[in-house]
């Protein structure tokens, strides 16, 4: 019998019969109770049923792991489909991909409610008790048509994924099977701690042309402890959901004639973006950036030359056409269909809400000659874009169609390239640090080497990625490499911050372009002379600043750092010949640039506390007979601690210097000792 050698990660090579499996391998290497869900074999992720034939490279990949996790979802997907198709057989499954936090799967069927997911989760659990073998069978293009011929959206899938007369995999469990690639679990035993949390309605390939379709979302864990703190997890994000909090904290609105995704920010909300923004422009002072303002919108010629349009017009609103032309047009009888036609050509022009501020900034840049002596060139605004989101896709402010990035763009020489993509990361940690968002990790995205999507000079690209590198490497914090996940025109540096319930999110990123400088013909004259192309850096340290904000409010569950609160101070009289005592403080306060409201209503104080602990002020102010003969103020924190007697202006001195240092949180207020 034929022999073949198995390295595993330690470097130990262990030499095993022609055809055994990647399970038997990883059980002899780590033991029965190995934990692993799936193999990878010569870095590909495999089933632990698949045989091994040849010499190669393999270690296991345990649920724990992001992979892992990631057929885990997988895997719970197909049972979600299998016990929905036993229960409602009419039913038609389409596709059910895992997400970040858990899984889904999309059905043509009648509409079911939130009470029937009872049952549902009921039979993927008595499916996941008989221990199903998942078994991965390839077929032919013929063979996955006949398996498939009732249900025309697996059939849709095999036409547009697959070349004609190419074939494909199936996974069956029991009865049922479905079509994907894997891999999967051996055996639905392991997918037992299973949870469906919500049912929604969904289009077809999320073309609101499409059929309607009805989603059911769900959790997963390897373990009952890991659902149970995840379930924990998803209650206290309820808690702090960015939508509830930022409707009882009156910051911000939505309105449906408005429109979806697009943001009113309310006077409360408005205050914490300003600060914001007020906190990165003296920074962005500081670090030499120069303010620039740009127009809401842009010709066609703009986004042609940038690459923009039409190669992502998906994402991007309709142009606008001038009213003349469209007039004369349609005089013509030029169709809808036709007139997208000659935009995409370039026969006719028009305008485009700007999906991005990167070309505008490029037209600063070319307005006038450049010299090394000028670079680098940093150009910073606050400008406002918009994307065609997809209505199921978006949410609160976590996902809109018009949002205001704090965007800048930097023209550099190579020599000037590592330093300066140090100094963009510099502003992001001094933004982290003042919020007290001191748990994060930055993703390095590389080209892939064997692809050939990516632009530009390959010694070029090695110089821009040694800046990233060696940037990320300078802070710290951990970080890895993630290869194929540059953007086509130069590495990137992502910032993923955890919140203080787990999750994770992605900020602020600095981006290497080599892309528009080209397409623009960027140049500047160099020391000697001569004409040369400069780098382009793309930086946003909050990104979005209403997704950024929406985060923010989950992340302090509406009880911001004191230098962010709407209102810092609530001034609040326990009777009415306490008003003139309540007007000194609170004009005291303002004149040191404090936030205050006063309360010298006749409601009783408890009442009074009540209400405006709702909008979480840094402190409550508390003046009564005391206070107002010795010229003092009683305080009470967020938590229910109290301080009494602190002299005016003590306090006054005191919290000033707490909003001017940014403190992360309020700390006026002492504990009381234990």
């Amino acid at each position: 019998m034929a022999m073949i050698q198995v390295t595993m990660p330690d470097g130990t090579v262990n030499e095993y019969a022609a055809g055994i499996t990647c399970s038997e391998v990883i059980t002899d290497a780590f033991g029965k109770k190995h934990g692993c869900l799936a193999a990878r074999v010569d870095g590909v992720e495999r089933d632990l049923a698949t045989v091994l034939n040849k010499p190669c490279s393999l270690d296991g990949i345990k649920a724990a792991s992001a992979e892992g996790m990631y057929i885990l979802r997988h895997s719970a997907a197909h049972l979600l489909a299998q016990a929905v198709i036993s229960l409602y057989p009419t039913a038609l499954p389409t596709i059910g991909p895992p997400v970040d936090r858990g899984f889904y799967y999309d059905f043509a069927m009648e509409p079911i409610t939130q009470g029937d997911l009872k049952a549902i989760e009921k039979k993927m659990h008595e499916l996941a008790r008989k221990n199903l073998a998942l078994e991965r069978i390839e077929l032919d293009q013929t063979s996955l048509r006949e398996h498939f011929e009732s249900n025309p959206y697996k059939l849709e899938i095999i036409d547009d994924k697959l070349e004609a007369g190419e074939g494909s995999t199936i996974y069956k469990q029991g009865d049922w099977y479905d079509l994907c690639l894997g891999p999967h679990v051996s055996s639905t035993s392991k997918l037992m701690f299973v949870r469906l949390t919500s049912v929604s309605t969904a289009y077809w390939r999320g073309d609101q042309s499409r059929e309607q379709l009805v989603r059911i979302y769900g959790l997963v864990e390897p373990t009952k402890d890991a659902l149970k703190a995840t379930l924990a997890r998803m209650e206290e994000a309820k808690k702090r959901d960015h939508r509830k909090l930022g409707k009882d904290l009156q910051l911000f609105h939505i309105d449906e004639e408005v429109g979806q995704g697009l943001i009113l920010w309310t006077p409360r909300g408005a205050i914490v973006r300003q600060e914001l923004q007020d906190f990165i422009s003296h920074h962005l002072r500081r670090q030499g950036y120069s303010q620039v303002f740009t127009p809401h919108i842009g010709k066609l010629d703009l986004y042609r030359t940038s690459g923009h349009f039409p190669y992502y017009q998906d994402s991007q609103y309709p142009p606008l056409v001038e009213r003349d032309l469209m007039n004369k047009l349609a005089d013509e009888g030029c169709s809808c269909g036709d007139l997208s036609n000659m935009m995409k050509s370039g026969e006719i022009d028009g305008y485009m809400l700007k999906p991005m501020n990167c070309p505008h900034h490029v037209k600063i840049y070319a307005s006038q000659a450049r010299s090394y002596r000028n670079l680098p060139l940093r150009l910073a605004e606050f400008g406002t874009v918009y994307r065609w989101e997809q209505s199921g896709e978006i949410s609160g402010m976590t996902r809109v169609r018009g949002f205001t990035q704090d965007d800048a763009h930097l023209f550099v020489t190579e020599d000037q390239l590592a330093d300066e993509v140090l100094g963009c990361i510099e502003l992001v940690q001094i933004i982290f640090d003042k919020l007290g968002m001191e748990d994060y990790r930055v993703r390095v995205g590389l080209r892939d080497p064997d692809s050939s999507k990516y632009v530009g000079d390959p010694k070029r690209w090695d110089k821009a990625e040694d800046a990233c590198r060696a940037a990320a490497q300078s802070l710290g914090v951990e970080w890895s490499e993630e290869e194929g996940e540059a953007a086509f025109y130069g590495p990137k540096i992502d910032f993923v911050v955890k919140d203080v319930i787990g999750r994770e999110w992605q900020l602020g990123t600095v981006q290497v372009d080599y892309n528009l400088p080209e397409r623009f013909d960027l140049t500047y004259k160099g020391s000697d002379g001569v004409l040369h192309r400069p780098v382009m850096i793309h930086r946003a340290p909050f990104g979005s600043m209403e997704r950024f904000c929406g985060v923010l409010i989950e992340h302090f569950g509406g009880r911001f750092p004191t230098w962010l609160t709407p209102t810092q101070c609530h001034v609040i009289t326990i009777r009415e010949e306490h008003k003139a005592y309540a007007g000194q403080v609170a004009e005291a306060l303002k004149e040191a640039g404090v936030r205050v409201e006063v309360d010298d209503s006749d409601n009783n104080i408890m009442k009074k506390i009540r209400n405006h602990r709702k909008l979480q002020p840094a402190y409550l102010v508390i003046l009564g007979d005391e206070e107002a003969q010795s010229n003092t103020v009683s305080l009470r924190a967020r938590n229910g601690d109290q301080v009494a007697g602190v002299p005016l202006q003590d306090f006054i001195a005191d919290l000033s210097n707490e909003i001017e240092q940014k403190t992360p949180v309020p700390s006026l207020v002492p504990s009381p000792p234990e």
